[in-house]
């Protein structure tokens, strides 16, 4: 039961005796709990050692202390050394989610991170146009790239494809008709820059000597920033992604032609967005056009099934392997 005192169970048994046995020496000790004599006296030297007994340096005989007294004041120093041990327990505690909280930060900087803001982005974009060594790829959807977009990004490709760095961007074919970004695209063709246009692209994306991949937070506002993501797996996939749509896209410089159906890329593409149960709205927002184009697009499609209904439409479309 003493054992919290540093008290073994021969120990107690020799203290609790001693206290119903006041009058027994030490030999009587050692014979009334028959145990030998210098066990009976080591077991005194610890007793005395705790305060507990005291010993006549004399005659060699032993006298208990006042138990309320002694066992008290041993629990109240054993209780002081639990309160210090508890602290630093704590102290350790906090130590080791300070180390834990600053290995996760470590790795979540190490595989990613938030950039609040589209000027957190541009920021660190720009870091990256002057650490860039190889690649740089880029989608960029919507209709058209505003002003002041163009305006941050001109110089930071210039800075880059100066220094020898591979720029391809694969831009929505909506960009085609804004005349702001055909001419930015140009001006890039002219120092080396690579740009094509599909009819959809999944989201906007950067992706920095394939080591570094920028994704929108929230893909129907770019403002709102940007997951700047560096797991090799996840961006080993969007560099995958990249290549399968740079493939199959069109040169800027080149007109979008009829495939050997007759239909254009974002013909066949409307076709394939209408057929999966996408409503006019939500096909004009994939490809970056007004509801308007959209529904003059199916028009014309329809005229050219000689379908007299969306349905009928939608059946030959099938029937000529257009979906």
């Amino acid at each position: 039961m003493f054992d919290l005192l540093g008290l073994s169970a021969q120990h107690e048994m020799v203290y609790r005796t001693m206290l119903d046995r006041p009058d027994l020496n030490v030999a009587g000790l050692a014979e009334h709990l028959a145990i030998p004599l210098d066990q009976v006296r080591e077991a005194l030297d610890i007793l005395a050692d705790l305060a507990l007994i005291r010993l006549d340096p004399a005659g060699g005989d032993a006298r208990v202390v006042r138990p309320q007294a002694s066992l008290m004041a041993l629990l109240a120093k054993v209780e002081a050394d639990v309160a210090v041990r508890q602290r630093q327990v704590e102290a350790t505690r906090a130590a080791i989610a300070a180390i834990a909280t600053a290995h996760d930060q470590h790795n979540r900087v190490r595989e990613g991170r938030i950039l609040d803001g589209i000027d957190a982005v541009r920021e660190r974009l720009a870091e990256l146009a002057h650490s860039a060594r190889a690649e740089c790829l880029s989608f960029t959807t919507g209709r058209g790239q505003s002003a002041d977009t163009l305006e941050a990004e001109g110089p930071l490709n210039q800075f880059a494809l100066q220094r020898d760095v591979r720029i391809r961007n694969v831009y929505q074919d909506s960009f085609r008709n804004d005349p702001t970004t055909l001419a930015h695209a140009r001006r890039m063709a002219s120092l080396g820059a690579e740009s094509r246009t599909a009819p959809t692209l999944p989201m906007r994306l950067v992706i920095v000597d394939r080591e570094t991949a920028f994704v929108p937070i929230d893909p129907d506002d770019a403002r709102r920033g940007a997951l700047e993501l560096r797991s090799p797996g996840v961006v080993a996939g969007l560099v995958a992604l990249f290549e399968q749509i740079w493939r199959t896209a069109t040169p800027f410089a080149e007109q979008t032609v009829p495939d050997d159906q007759g239909l254009t890329p974002h013909e066949r593409e409307l076709i394939r967005l209408l057929a999966a149960g996408h409503t006019d709205e939500s096909a004009a927002r994939k490809l970056a056009m007004s509801v308007r184009s959209v529904q003059r697009t199916m028009t014309s499609l329809t005229e050219r099934l000689k379908a007299a209904s969306r349905f009928q439409a939608g059946v030959h479309a099938s029937q000529r392997g257009w979906v």
